[in-house]
């Protein structure tokens, strides 16, 4: 039987969700014969999985991907905080700048209709000039136009790609799903629309394209499966990698107290209400999938719930970004060991099939066929000394759950 027109569909979650999707390709890729994931016959990105979808369409393979995770070499990869977490002094100064006008216009305002405003009232004009994002996303977009245009057989254009690549963003003012890489949207740079779908707001700032802002793709939708089966994918393969946890095991574990999330702050408890909206959108649109393409299959693999260790990760470390890539890759092989029933049959059906080795050991890890060994640490000073921090930062982490 031939092979089906396959769609690969990669939905955000950070730098964390990056590496999990990375992990989760590549098993996926062993496991299955007739699959390539450089050869898809459509790839939908949005937010961190726009990166990972613009690297396959450009012929980085799943191998190289783990490769550039496990890397030492920063210039060869983008996990590292000065990447991701570079300050956007000019949006800062700029609202900085405009502060002192803004406070002066609120107050000769109220000082002129005292009866009609509070102070308080007066004053959430400054609110304007609040920074509408902390960090700038130009270092992720400076690394992938490299990445694509230093290298033979790579482009930065889609028009120039050989695969149907689609990255999704919003459009900030009218609140629309923007298909960068379709028509009318094609002369956009690939890492221009990179940076535009993974600027998530108060994060990075709006990336401005042809005299419009666009904000991160996941706004509106989770995975937006939906353009790939429109594109005639009779296949399509989901990863996502952002999911909701649930803390039980967490607890059993000793790892945290029950219900402490809270005690983690502002951010923990962000993250965890974001993950909640974003999942239950996602099934939503999974179930609307089968009524309008009835003939298509869609398989999504995800991290279960008590999947604690992807919700409390810093992939800045070289130690913790391979053992989250690790723990990715055994999860999706288990899962798909798990599932080989309900999965064998639809595979088949699209000229796919589990390899006779692929769940042979479970436990082997994803380093091998790519140059590098597993995870332990270096012989460098910088190795040695990551690795110490990553096991003080669990000796503190269970001296705080105790």
């Amino acid at each position: 039987m031939g092979h089906s027109r396959i769609g690969l569909a990669l939905a955000g979650g950070g730098p964390a969700g990056a590496v999990y999707e990375i992990g989760a390709l590549r098993a996926l890729d062993e496991a299955l014969d007739g699959l390539d994931l450089n050869d898809c016959h459509v790839y939908v990105g949005v937010s961190a999985g726009s990166f990972l979808a613009a690297c396959l369409a450009n012929g980085m393979t799943p191998a190289q991907l783990v490769r550039a995770v496990g890397d030492t070499v920063p210039a060869r990869h983008p996990f590292h905080s000065d990447v991701f977490f570079r300050p956007a002094l000019g949006e800062l100064l700029l609202r900085s700048w405009m502060t002192p006008k803004l406070l002066a216009d609120a107050l000769w305002d109220w000082a002129r209709r005292p009866w009609d405003q509070s102070l308080l009232d007066a004053l959430l004009r400054v609110s304007r000039a609040l920074p509408v994002g902390l960090f700038d996303n130009e270092p992720l977009r400076a690394f992938l136009a490299h990445s694509f245009t230093g290298f033979p057989g790579r482009t930065d254009d889609f028009r120039e790609l050989g695969r149907h690549l689609v990255v999704v963003a919003a459009d900030l003012d009218s609140g629309t799903a923007v298909r960068f890489g379709e028509p009318g949207f094609d002369h956009v740079p690939i890492s221009r629309a990179v940076q535009a779908s993974t600027a998530l707001p108060g994060i990075y700032p709006p990336v401005l394209i042809d005299g419009r802002y666009y904000l991160d793709g996941v706004l509106l939708k989770t995975l937006h499966g939906s353009v790939a089966l429109e594109a005639g994918a009779e296949l399509l393969l989901c990863i996502n990698p952002i999911v909701p946890v649930d803390t039980e095991d967490a607890v059993e574990a000793g790892v945290m107290r029950r219900g402490k999330l809270v005690d983690r702050g502002l951010p923990t408890v962000l993250s965890q209400t974001f993950r909640t909206l974003v999942h239950s959108r996602l099934t939503v649109g999974l179930a609307s999938y089968a009524p309008r393409w009835p003939d298509r299959d869609v398989l999504l693999f995800e991290p279960p719930r008590d999947d604690y260790r992807m919700f409390f990760t810093n992939v800045f470390s070289l130690t913790t970004r391979r053992s989250v890539l690790e723990h990715a890759y055994r999860a999706t092989r288990r899962s798909l060991r798990d599932r080989a029933g309900e999965l064998g049959p639809v595979f088949e059906r699209h000229g796919l099939r589990f390899r006779p080795d692929a769940f042979d050991d479970l436990d082997r890890d994803p380093w091998s066929g790519v140059g590098l060994g597993p995870t332990v640490a270096g012989d460098s000073v910088t190795d040695r000394l990551t690795s110490a921090l990553d096991r003080l930062d669990a000796v503190l982490e269970r001296t705080r759950a105790g």
